[in-house]
């Protein structure tokens, strides 16, 4: 405790004359004190609280709470009886009976700014319920509609040959940016997001998001090996149909022969013989529109890849079918080269083929004679009696000089289906 100074007048009115005020006297004193303090700011809020909001700041309440109500009642389309709103007067003038019976109100709208208690009961109209019942449950129908929207938009996607873009934005984000890899690609790895797309069920929407047209021939070679080895046949078929062959198709089309990528896409689409003829071979041929190069090209797998008796059939028994072009005959040609075990059913339908050119007016093109040629050295054997002269008088209609003769010895010096012959037997000596 400080030092207490000495008074230096003698002795006289102190009551110890030059010794220390006694601790009971600093209590008391210093309880004086705070309790001077704590009456000055009791008279202060007493003072605050005698106070009343005057005239004019009421009237500027009151008529702000008007304007939120008459605008919450505009906001649901409430119209109701048009009532004159009492006016209070608060002042000191006012009875603190009536302050407590006009106040509450207006207390219970201050809890919230926005909220205003009105006197009018709010009328809810019944399509304005069931509106908002429906978007309530729409909200819980969502979820469902999302786990099946990519199976719906895989399913349009085919009806209407073109995907629908209704993904989430992040995706697409993600996607617009393997676009950016894969028009730049050279070499090395491919994005991880573009490998997984093949296991999507809305693969083609994704894809979709990639450009495929802006791909270069590299990174076309990656996708068909991806997609080839994942996709399932018919989906592999569609990947072929819509991507593979109209890029191999501007490609030729532009530089007159087939980048080296683009050429081994098209060997590693035939992991899948069956997608390869249905999406690629058969809708060549059918457009009406394939050139002698794109076959040549394209014929020039088929000679370099084993291909399965089964698909070559049914391809050549298709093309049997259709429309004559020069490129038809250029792949019939391909495939009778392989020398497979053909049904008697793909050879009627070839034999058919060609007797279907007697009335052909036009002159048949030298393709048409190379592919019957084949057909006789090949097959010459298994044709019937029956076919074989048919041909013969075939050829009396449609010659070529050196090709005709060829065909017609073919023909004469072989044996048939269904004549039993005895070929006589060789016998080595020694």
């Amino acid at each position: 405790m400080p030092k207490v100074k000495k008074s230096k007048g003698g002795g006289g009115g102190g009551e110890t004359s030059g010794g220390a005020m006694a601790l009971a006297d600093q209590i008391l004193q210093a309880d004086t004190m705070r309790a001077r303090g704590r009456v000055k700011s009791k008279d202060s809020r007493a003072e605050s609280e005698d106070n009343y909001v005057d005239e004019r700041l009421s009237r500027k309440i009151l008529q702000q709470a008007r304007i939120q109500q008459d605008e919450l009642q505009t906001e649901y389309g409430l119209v109701p009886e048009k009532k004159k709103m009492p006016v209070t007067v608060l002042g000191p003038d006012t009875q603190d009976a009536d302050s407590d019976e006009e106040w509450p109100a207006l207390g219970t709208a201050g809890a919230d700014d926005n909220d205003v208690v009105c006197d009018t009961e709010v009328v809810v109209d019944p399509a304005d319920e069931t509106a908002m019942e429906i978007r309530t449950l729409a909200d819980i129908i969502m979820e469902k509609i999302t786990e099946k929207q990519t199976e719906v938009g895989t399913v349009m996607s085919e009806v209407s040959g073109r995907p629908m873009p209704q993904l989430d934005p992040r995706v697409i984000e993600v996607y617009k940016g393997v676009n950016k890899v894969l028009s730049k690609y050279r070499s090395g790895k491919l994005p991880k997001a573009f490998k997984i797309v093949p296991a999507l069920s809305n693969w083609e929407q994704i894809l979709y998001l990639t450009d495929p047209e802006t791909w270069t021939a590299a990174a076309m070679y990656q996708a068909t090996r991806i997609f080839s080895s994942n996709l399932k046949e018919r989906m592999a078929q569609r990947f072929y149909n819509l991507v593979l062959l109209p890029r191999v198709r501007d490609d030729i089309a532009e530089y007159k022969k087939l980048n080296f990528h683009l050429y081994s896409a098209l060997k590693k689409a035939l992991f899948k013989p069956g997608a390869w003829f249905k999406g690629i071979l058969i809708p060549l041929c059918e457009s009406g529109t394939c050139t002698l190069r794109e076959a040549i090209i394209i014929g020039s797998i088929l000679t370099k890849c084993s291909i399965p008796v089964l698909h070559s059939s049914a391809a050549m028994l298709k093309l049997a079918e259709m429309e004559y072009n020069g490129a038809n005959s250029i792949f019939l040609r391909i495939l009778l080269d392989k020398k497979y075990a053909l049904p008697f059913r793909v050879l009627d339908a070839l034999v058919a083929h060609f007797l279907s050119f007697r009335n052909e007016k036009r002159e048949l093109p030298v393709l048409w004679h190379q592919s019957l040629l084949t057909l006789a050295q090949r097959y010459k054997a298994d044709l019937a009696s029956e076919q074989k002269t048919a041909l013969l008088e075939l050829l009396k209609i449609k010659t070529h000089p050196p090709i005709s003769a060829e065909i017609r010895r073919e023909l004469q010096n072989s044996g048939a289906r269904d004549l039993e012959i005895g070929l006589p037997v060789t016998v080595e000596m020694d």
